[in-house]
């Protein structure tokens, strides 16, 4: 038996025990919410109203059920991609057309992006001015959607083309070893993108204010003193035009780390949860989580970067995916996006793990802000986030170990309580 008949059944069995897994999840999901739709949870009954927990079981539902067309369409996408041979004719007409050589990589990559973009366009916009609109969540306007739309694809093009070219270059030209140098490329990238993104590119999309409420700012500074934790500045950033949705969040690395609230959480939360939510976010920094999350994100890198060196190199891997290697050209950019798409495939399967690592995390910042804060503030800010952002009561257990970054609210509710 060949590797590339081998390569061809082991990656459509994945595929489709990987879609089977997902449909399976969804559909559970879907049942359980509207099972327990019917009466807010007996911990919840004093505070979340009865027309608040129905409209956060059909926002549940209704994301859910697209998300089973997306599945629909990503599989098959994929699968033409893949062994009918999408990618493989792709290729052989810019072979054509533009001929070997590095304009031909790019232009592939270009062109393999801009396709998926487009199958993704109308799931994007359903989602945005259907399924956000219909719940009240949605701000945006076509003209800032579309505004929003060329501003990343000019984004995209500025910072994805040279790391592209890059990275295609040295896996022409460093030898045997040229992941190696990929992958000190790409981490440097990333590193990098941490101090520039909230200074150069995040003000791109989004205006953000100095926090001018004295008496906030003032709680807020002797928290972050108290905490050790210093910031190079509070910034309010005007989330309300895009959505209804709250937040708050850390950005930026190092002296260039930055707290910014989205206008919509402060008009929610009163001064004392606003406290407890900030002290959560420091918990991830006194626990270390973002520096373990980096070099989490290193060592799969590295191990990612290695396996594509190693993979590139074998004739089965192209041909075992619907794929003719180039005779007489580089196969760079083909590796690269087999990799791409193969390697989802297999590491779904393990994402459990990485899910409840993350919901770890979650709780030990939970209980860290209890520790610095009033734990009643932070449940009653927990409460009113969920609320807001209709975030369903009752997820299905399952579905919550394999897709949860943060634990349900009963169980953070619970362990704070404890």
């Amino acid at each position: 038996m060949s590797s590339t008949f081998i390569l061809t059944i082991a990656f459509a069995a994945a595929l489709v025990a990987g879609m089977w897994v997902k449909f399976w999840l969804a559909t559970r999901q879907i049942r359980y919410v509207a099972q327990h739709r019917a009466a807010v949870p007996a911990a919840f009954s004093q505070t979340i109203t009865l027309a608040a927990h129905h409209k956060a079981a059909d926002y549940t539902i209704t994301k859910a059920r697209l998300g089973l067309l997306e599945l629909a369409a990503g599989t098959a996408v994929l699968l033409g991609w893949t062994l009918l041979g999408g990618l493989d004719v792709l290729n052989q007409v810019l072979m054509q057309y533009i001929g070997g050589g590095m304009w031909q990589q790019l232009a592939l990559l270009g062109a393999f992006m801009a396709i998926g973009g487009l199958v993704d366009l109308p799931f994007t916009l359903y989602q945005t001015f259907v399924v956000e609109e219909r719940f009240g969540f949605n701000k945006m306007t076509w003209r800032l959607w579309l505004g929003d739309f060329f501003k990343s694809t000019a984004v995209g093009l500025v910072i994805g083309l040279p790391i592209a070219a890059l990275i295609l270059w040295l896996m022409g030209a460093a030898g045997s070893f040229w992941w190696l140098w990929a992958w000190c490329v790409w981490m440097s990238f990333n590193l990098l993108l941490l101090i520039v993104y909230p200074t150069f590119i995040a003000p791109l999309f989004n205006k953000f204010k100095p926090l001018d409420d004295e008496s906030l700012k003032a709680r807020v500074t002797a928290l972050m003193q108290r905490c050790g934790f210093a910031a190079k500045g509070l910034f309010v950033m005007d989330g309300s035009k895009r959505s209804a949705h709250a937040n708050a969040y850390f950005t930026g690395f190092g002296a260039a780390k930055r707290v910014v609230f989205y206008d919509t959480l402060l008009a929610k939360l009163s001064p004392g949860e606003v406290d407890a939510v900030l002290a959560h976010e420091l918990g991830h920094f006194k626990h270390k989580h973002i520096i373990k999350r980096i070099a989490s994100l290193f060592a799969l890198s590295l191990a990612g970067f290695a396996l594509l060196g190693w993979l590139s190199l074998q004739s089965w891997f192209y041909s075992g995916l619907g794929v003719r290697p180039n005779m007489g050209a580089p196969n760079d950019a083909l590796a690269l996006l087999l990799f791409m798409i193969a390697v989802p495939t297999v590491t779904f399967f393990i994402s459990p793990l990485f899910s409840r690592i993350s919901r770890k995390h979650e709780f030990e910042a939970d209980a860290y802000a209890v520790m610095q804060t009033n734990g009643q503030d932070l449940a009653t800010a927990l409460l009113k986030l969920y609320e807001d952002n209709a975030s369903t009561l009752t997820p299905d257990p399952v579905f919550v170990k394999f897709y949860y970054s943060h634990p349900p609210a009963s169980e953070r509710l619970a362990r704070m309580g404890a």
